[in-house]
């Protein structure tokens, strides 16, 4: 009889008779033979790593006594136990594992046949396994992440949020978690993100605070898309009144500046009254907002800035380095608007404008106390009436008019009942058309000798907050940015109101005051005397201003004349320098000329040195020049972008009243050649794809379940939640 040899648990064969229980139903027991009873091995304590299974060549059940499957030598083996309960059916042998696991039969496997057989079947690599060994904390990736963004590793820090602590690890984030990374994407405008973030944050039910919505904002700020933008911002809002969400100062500026960057100065007046009514104390950076938002006006922002400028000073804040740049902005980039309602106000005495001050209510007193024992400078003790302020800022020229035309209709009136009164001299006419009429005839008459006596005299400064000089009658006509530049000190009056209130200038405030000055002057020359005598440190794009500047009036040998001081000051030219100096090349000589020297300096020329080269061009109309810059652009395999495309087809297309058959005509032949040309320059030629600005900080794809949002490029106007 032969035996089998189980793995585990193990049992011994013995020949003995068979209980009374266990005989064969309808059967007798044999004479002289005794079946073979299984019994427990005395050693009780299984071995690790044996377990019981069941033969899959010859499983037969092992019911009650029946133990005929031993004797046949089908190779199974049976257990007996004793029965617990007697209506219990009997335990069959090999069947106890099904209530432990699902799994019947045991191979041997190794992780390399596991891997084999993966990349036999074709399916997807497995996902990353938790990270074994200790965790760490919220805390340190919070510190991390905080500083992958301070070096504009935006996508590393996503992806250590993302992959390494929630997949990997599966560390539980906290608030501080989801903030830092909002603001990191807030500060590249990565709107569409942020939003996100916002949401998985609110879904793991953690509470977002100020900082949170302060990030929010930003993001919407910055965004490239600004009325995505602000619709983001006004939707979170409105979310945030219906919750009824205090919000403080800095999350104020930040909707300030969604209003600035994205939408019109009235919307900043709203949120202007807003922050007014909640009791915050207005701060240099408050109206350094709204100043923004008056650079956006290109027709009257100067005037805006201006009477934001007075406002601010009325209350008391004085202004830092930044709110100085930002009114070399204004007048860089704006008109003053009709010089007649901009004599009226900016010359009115400062009592007229006291009526838009009031003082604080006693709880705003107490902020007000409060934040000047903190240490706060700056502050306002009073309340702005922005009511006032908003009615006076948007005094349109029109109702003058009217004023106007109504008074001179009035004159008229009297001038028919009393004719005698007419050809009186004496009448003298009060209204403000007529003091403009005077002035406008008494500078006639000067005309050719204030520019003698300029020089000489005391320009006012509309910055200082006293009463204006009384001898300045009216403004004129200012156009030019250095006549802007004059109504504010010029540069000597400028600087010297900066070191009145404390303020520092920078090399942004030297590099503005270059555009604004007037070329060829003193002032212009005496910059760099001035950078100097204030310790500021010069860098290449103040002489790249500088070089712009004289380009732009067709001086290429004074721009190149910029160049000797720049390497005097251990400086080296760049790209911007180089793409400078191609707006004075209207030339074909001068152009080529600008290509051969970046290509015997070892400096390979980008799309925006072609561009300026071909604009240079088409303005001169000269095919051959562009035929030109065509070739060096194929040599050096420089991808067009979409700006020199659209330069180019412009440059390709026929006048619109251009008869070809009418007559012989040279220009006919030139731009029939350039246009055979650019057909063939186009095909092979590889065109530059605009990236999104987006692309680099959005993550790696990892398998087929990433967010399909993701890879969808945004449309101007898209929404960004």
């Amino acid at each position: 009889m032969r035996c089998v040899r189980l793995l585990a648990p193990r049992y011994r064969w013995v020949s003995s008779a068979l209980p009374p229980w266990a005989a064969p139903e309808g059967g007798s027991q044999q004479s002289g033979t005794a079946p073979p009873r299984l019994l427990r091995s005395p050693v009780r304590r299984p071995r690790p790593g044996w377990r019981a299974f069941c033969s899959p060549q010859a499983p037969c059940e092992l019911s009650g006594g029946d133990l005929r499957g031993i004797g046949g030598g089908g190779g199974c083996a049976e257990a007996v136990g004793e029965e617990e309960d007697e209506e219990d059916e009997g335990v069959e042998f090999g069947t106890l594992s099904n209530k432990f696991s699902s799994r019947k039969y045991y191979h041997k496997t190794t992780s390399r046949f596991q891997n084999l057989k993966l990349q036999e079947e074709g399916e997807e690599e497995m996902e990353r396994k938790p990270r074994r060994g200790p965790k760490n904390t919220p805390y340190w990736y919070f510190l991390k992440c905080k500083a992958l963004i301070k070096e504009d590793k935006l996508a590393e820090a996503l992806e250590l949020f993302e992959v390494q602590m929630l997949k990997e690890e599966r560390v539980r984030p906290e608030e501080s978690n989801y903030t830092v990374l909002i603001g990191g994407c807030g500060r590249v405008g990565y709107v569409k993100k942020a939003f996100r973030l916002y949401n998985d944050m609110k879904k793991r039910g953690l509470t977002p605070t100020e900082a949170t919505y302060t990030a929010l904002f930003n993001a919407c700020a910055e965004s490239p898309w600004k009325d995505s933008g602000l619709q983001s911002a006004l939707k979170l809002r409105q979310q945030l009144q219906g919750k009824n969400e205090e919000l403080n100062l800095i999350t104020y500026h930040a909707l300030l500046k969604v209003c600035a960057l994205c939408s019109d100065l009235r919307m900043c007046f709203d949120v202007l009254k807003e922050i007014v009514h909640k009791g915050h104390v207005l701060t240099a950076e408050t109206f350094s907002f709204l100043l923004m938002s008056c650079i956006k006006d290109s027709e009257n922002g100067f005037r805006y800035a201006l009477q934001v400028w007075k406002q601010m000073s009325e209350l008391g804040i004085k202004a830092d380095s930044h709110t100085y740049n930002l009114m070399l902005r204004a007048a860089r980039d704006c008109g003053i608007g009709d010089p007649v309602v901009a004599s009226e106000i900016l010359l009115r005495p400062a009592d007229e404008s006291s009526s838009q001050l009031r003082l604080a209510p006693g709880r705003q007193k107490e902020k007000v106390k409060n934040q000047k024992n903190k240490g706060s400078e700056g502050s306002a003790a009073v309340q702005l009436d922005v009511e006032a302020m908003e009615k006076q800022l948007f005094w349109e020229s029109s109702v003058q008019s009217e004023e106007l035309i109504q008074q001179q209709n009035k004159d008229v009136n009297q001038a028919e009942t009393e004719p005698a009164a007419l050809a009186s001299p004496s009448v003298d006419h009060s209204g403000a058309g007529a003091l403009t009429r005077r002035g406008r005839n008494k500078l006639e008459r000067e005309q050719g000798h204030q520019s003698q006596k300029l020089r000489f005299c005391n320009l006012p400064n509309l910055l200082d907050s006293g009463t204006p000089d009384a001898a300045v009658v009216s403004l004129g006509t200012v156009a030019t940015p250095s006549s802007r530049l004059a109504l504010m000190g010029d540069v000597e009056g400028f600087l010297s109101k900066m070191k009145e209130d404390n303020a520092e200038p920078n090399i942004k405030t030297f590099t503005l005051l270059a555009e604004l000055v007037e070329p060829q002057s003193s002032s212009e020359s005496s910059l760099l005397a001035l950078l100097d005598e204030h310790k500021v440190k010069v860098d290449v794009t103040f002489f790249n201003t500088l070089i712009r500047k004289k380009s732009k009036q067709g001086d290429l040998e004074g721009a190149k004349g910029v160049l000797p001081a720049l390497v005097k000051r251990g400086l080296s030219p760049n790209l911007q320098t180089f793409c400078n100096l191609a707006i004075a090349c209207h030339h074909e000589k001068d152009g080529l000329q600008l290509l051969s020297d970046l290509k015997r300096s070892g400096v390979t020329p980008n799309k925006y040195i072609y561009s300026t080269l071909i604009a240079a061009a088409v303005r001169q109309l000269d095919y051959s020049y562009l035929t030109e810059i065509l070739r060096d652009m194929r040599n050096n395999q420089v991808p067009p972008n979409e700006v020199i495309i659209r330069q180019l087809e412009f440059a390709a297309r026929y006048p619109p009243k251009f008869d070809r058959y009418k007559s012989k005509n040279p220009y006919l032949e030139k731009i029939d050649g350039f246009r055979g040309y650019y057909y063939r320059w186009l095909k092979v030629m590889a065109g530059e794809e605009t990236p999104h600005p987006w692309e680099k900080y959005r993550t790696a794809k990892r398998g087929a379940g990433v967010d399909k949002e993701e890879a969808v490029p945004e449309q101007p106007g898209q929404r960004e939640r």
